[in-house]
């Protein structure tokens, strides 16, 4: 079996950071002005998209704010994908204020926002400055994350993604520092989420397992993480898509989402989010539905390497995990079948030309995806040529 692969090899060396503490629960987000003022805050910025805020979830955060004491302020003028300039305009609102701690309640934009905000406000400069792993110049704002979708796993990982206004291109600007010091699951948060962006959300968090558990980053740390994201994940995602699913199937998905966040942190990710950020970019498909329509291409690729031996054992793990065995040279076909499967039935798009984009110019995407950071941890080498043949494997 599979599972007993990585168990009698030598342990490499490795190191494994989780410097976010989780506070889970139904009802938790009344904890956050008492966790906010145990990392001494005074003055709480907290950054919300205006879906979010229209939600009332904002107005619930601030008020277990206020009822500890704090002052508050909230910054919303930003969107999905928050840009350069939207994170400059955070930063100036911020910077009038003063806040000694950041609150990034929401989706992935929030979080991203906040973060961004916080490189600026701590550091200074253009969040250009900070593109990378490890470019904070100095300490940052404690910060506290509420994540009201489950999915990005933003909330456990040091990764602001914000899109660059010049190229339209997706910037990933990452330090240990801007990493949130507490983020608390309440799933009651993620309830009023719509069924459609809730396949989104999950399938990017599936995304993140899958492609996580077999980079070339992976640590059996960070496998750890991966396995159980993945486990809680694809055991409770098919029927959420199926009925909205029970609070008990939307904790384990949101929980997953978190554990695959730990993931990203140490091992990063693959191709798939390298071919998926220009399809954002260029053809304005949601990240979710991009990222799901590339991944079964990728497993399929990877799986069919000679370079990919551990990487086809990894997906077979995975596999085992659903009670579905298959030997490693054809794990990655059946892993691959069973994701197109998931993303039928969650309702979203299988192909390029149903996302609208069929005839896109296959070679000017793959440029833009080989110069993704994430490329260079897919577990089988890949060139613009072989992302091109993705983007038309997935046509």
């Amino acid at each position: 079996m599979a599972e007993h692969h990585h168990m009698n090899m030598e342990l490499p060396d490795f190191e494994f950071r989780a410097p976010t503490r989780l506070v889970v629960g139904r009802g938790t987000l009344e904890r956050l002005g008492g966790l906010a003022r145990e990392l001494g805050a005074t003055r709480v910025l907290v950054v919300s998209d205006p879906g979010i805020v229209a939600a009332g979830h904002t107005a619930a955060g601030l008020a277990a704010l206020e009822a500890a004491g704090l002052v508050t302020a909230t910054f919303s003028a930003f969107t999905e994908n928050p840009s350069s300039r939207e994170v400059d305009e955070g930063t100036r609102f911020a910077r009038d204020f003063r806040p000694d701690l950041v609150v990034g309640l929401g989706g992935g934009s929030s979080m991203d926002c906040a973060k961004g905000i916080n490189f600026l406000v701590s550091c200074g400069g253009r969040i250009h400055d900070y593109k990378g792993r490890g470019t904070a110049t100095g300490p940052m704002l404690p910060s506290i994350a509420v994540p009201t979708t489950a999915g990005t796993g933003s909330e456990t990982q040091s990764f602001a993604l914000i899109t660059d206004d010049e190229t339209g291109m997706k910037m990933a600007c990452g330090d240990p520092r801007a990493a949130f010091r507490v983020a608390i699951l309440d799933v009651d948060l993620t309830l009023t989420q719509p069924l459609s962006l809730a396949a989104l959300t999950g399938i990017d968090a599936l995304s993140h397992a899958v492609e996580s558990h077999v980079s070339l980053a992976a640590t059996p740390a960070s496998r750890t993480f991966s396995r159980e994201a993945w486990r809680l994940l694809a055991r409770s995602l098919p029927d959420m898509f199926v009925d909205g699913g029970t609070i008990a199937a939307r904790a384990a998905v949101q929980f997953g989402a978190a554990l695959a966040g730990f993931a990203i942190e140490n091992a990063m990710l693959g191709a798939a989010h390298a071919l998926a950020n220009p399809l954002t970019a260029a053809h304005g498909i949601v990240h979710g539905q991009a990222v799901g329509v590339m991944l079964p291409h990728v497993v399929r690729f990877n799986g069919r390497s000679s370079e990919g031996d551990a990487c086809a054992a990894g997906y077979a793990e995975l596999l085992t995990a659903l009670g579905i065995e298959a030997d490693a040279a054809q794990a990655g076909d059946r892993l691959a079948d069973w994701l197109a499967g998931l993303l039928q039935s969650a309702g979203l798009k299988t192909s390029l030309a149903a996302c609208g984009c069929g005839r896109a110019d296959a070679v000017a995407l793959a440029t833009a995806a080989a110069s993704q950071w994430t490329a260079s941890f897919n577990p089988r080498t890949v060139t613009a040529a072989d992302l091109a043949l993705l983007y038309e494997a997935a046509r």
